[in-house]
């Protein structure tokens, strides 16, 4: 399921369920505002015209890109008992106790903070951030006990809590700090959750295709996040399609 966009940021909404329907996702629900933009876009979308905890049956939810301030709905998805996917708006609206106590509870959570939400979420300077990200990364994931993908040039991916070793993804291009290009991740990173990749391999699945799907479709020019999304069945089959 997908909880995003807002009458300003309709477009988040229409990216992330683009994400997530070319992430393997079977049927992808959509909660919010922007249901016209969506259906229009997505025609197959399963659209709710209630909150998500009415919305029907799920096995992931994707919270926060272009929510605005709508912190009730972040509440209410942090309370639901599937795996959830933390973005954008959401990570400044989620209380860190209800990240915790999802935790507790042994239920996935994935945070996919940019450097600049992340060095909001501790209390600290962007540069810091940037320069320390693994450390950044660990931080996160030790305060909200939830993997956390922080994304950037050099994408990190940390297990709940802090421990283990932090991935460092190799895929990417500088073309995808491109607006919008985080809402389809967030999508793609929902739909492997959703598929039961625990939080921390769905973020590692996911930085790998969204880098992957980016440079095919830059091949070293600009690119708009919709030409990223439009990519990742390319970059699916190339991974699989891969000798071993």
């Amino acid at each position: 399921g997908i909880a995003a966009g807002s009458a300003r940021y309709p477009g988040a909404a229409v990216l992330a369920v683009g994400g997530a329907l070319r992430g393997g996702a079977g049927a992808v629900r959509y909660v919010g505002p922007a249901g016209g933009a969506v259906l229009a876009r997505y025609p197959e979308t399963l659209v709710s015209e209630r909150g998500p905890a009415r919305a029907g049956r799920v096995q992931a939810w994707v919270v926060g890109p272009g929510a605005g301030d709508d912190a009730a709905t972040v509440g209410e998805v942090l309370a639901a008992d599937v795996p959830v996917l933390i973005d954008a708006d959401g990570l400044r609206l989620a209380e860190v106790g209800a990240v915790r106590g999802r935790g507790s509870r042994g239920v996935p959570t994935l945070m996919t903070p940019h450097a600049g939400e992340a060095a909001a979420l501790l209390g600290v300077e962007r540069e810091e951030v940037e320069s320390g990200r693994l450390a950044a990364a660990r931080e996160l994931a030790a305060r909200y006990e939830a993997a956390v993908l922080l994304k950037g040039s050099t994408t990190v991916v940390a297990e709940a809590g802090g421990g283990g070793v932090v991935r460092v993804n190799p895929t990417g291009t500088p073309w995808l700090a491109t607006a919008g290009s985080g809402d389809v991740l967030s999508g793609l990173g929902g739909s492997l959750l959703a598929a039961g990749l625990s939080a921390v391999d769905a973020g590692s699945v996911a930085a790998y295709l969204h880098g992957l799907a980016g440079r095919f479709a830059a091949e070293g020019a600009p690119v708009a996040a919709e030409d990223v999304a439009g990519r990742i069945a390319e970059a699916w089959r190339s991974v699989v399609g891969a000798e071993v």
